[in-house]
């Protein structure tokens, strides 16, 4: 498996927006193959990406589990699955995208997962990095990166509510057994200068600062319009915060 980079966050806070932005660095300085996993049930990813999104790997489960026995003729269950999946995966000439879709239904989901983990893993070997945007929960981080995250970037807008959730994902982290290489904090819609009062809250939190970014206009337009944040300008707010970002903190 290549570097693998995650964000985690509330919902709201523009963490699809910077995983969007920090693809976009990478498909800019040629740093493929990349591996874009979507495992925020809410599946964003695409949109920012400019993708229609028309299947999920929660939609193979889902629709697995209806009729376990509804195999095509000569394949078993596992080679069944793996096809599915590779279905799924968008293929683009700089990076590819998996969805994982929406969460576990009832019922006993045990094997499909098993079978579902074990493919999207190898599968994500063959790539030089895996950038995840994650669910507040992180379950579906634990599950695909073997736990091991090269970077973790922590998301939140300028809002002590916010902060505090990114502080509550810290603190998971022991319990989720991850070996997290290194962490930072992203403060999306940020002033030039941060309170005394955020700042104290982030001490307490004791991750630094990876990058702070202002509120950048073209971000909306770019939503309002449905265009790829891949094709943002160099001179975007947002894009040279990213890329110092990058620049800074990024594991090679």
């Amino acid at each position: 498996m290549g570097k693998v980079i995650a964000f985690a966050g509330k919902g709201g806070v523009g963490k699809t927006t910077v995983a969007a932005l920090v693809i976009r660095h990478l498909v800019a300085q040629h740093e493929g193959p990349i591996l874009a996993v979507d495992a925020d049930p809410n599946s964003n990813l695409g949109e920012t990406l400019g993708l229609d999104v028309t299947s999920t790997i929660g939609d193979i489960r889902e629709d697995f589990m209806k009729d376990p026995q509804g195999l095509p003729s000569g394949m078993d269950k596992i080679n069944y699955l793996e096809t599915l999946v590779e279905q799924t995966l968008i293929e683009r000439k700089d990076f590819d995208l998996l969805v994982m879709g929406r969460q576990e239904g009832q019922g006993c989901y045990c094997m499909v997962n098993n079978i579902l983990n074990n493919f999207t893993e190898k599968l994500s070997r063959s790539y030089k990095y895996l950038v995840v945007d994650n669910e507040a929960g992180m379950e579906h981080l634990s599950r695909r990166t073997s736990g091991r995250v090269d970077t973790l970037y922590l998301v939140t807008d300028y809002a002590l509510r916010g902060l505090r959730a990114v502080r509550r994902i810290n603190d998971m982290l022991s319990s989720l057994k991850l070996d997290v290489k290194q962490a930072g904090i992203i403060v999306t819609r940020a002033p030039e200068k941060l309170s005394d009062a955020f700042m104290a809250e982030v001490a307490e939190i004791g991750l630094p600062i990876a990058a702070t970014i202002p509120n950048d206009p073209m971000l909306l337009d770019f939503d309002m319009e449905k265009r790829s944040l891949l094709e943002l300008p160099n001179d975007s707010p947002a894009v040279v915060a990213v890329e110092k970002m990058m620049a800074m903190t990024l594991v090679k």
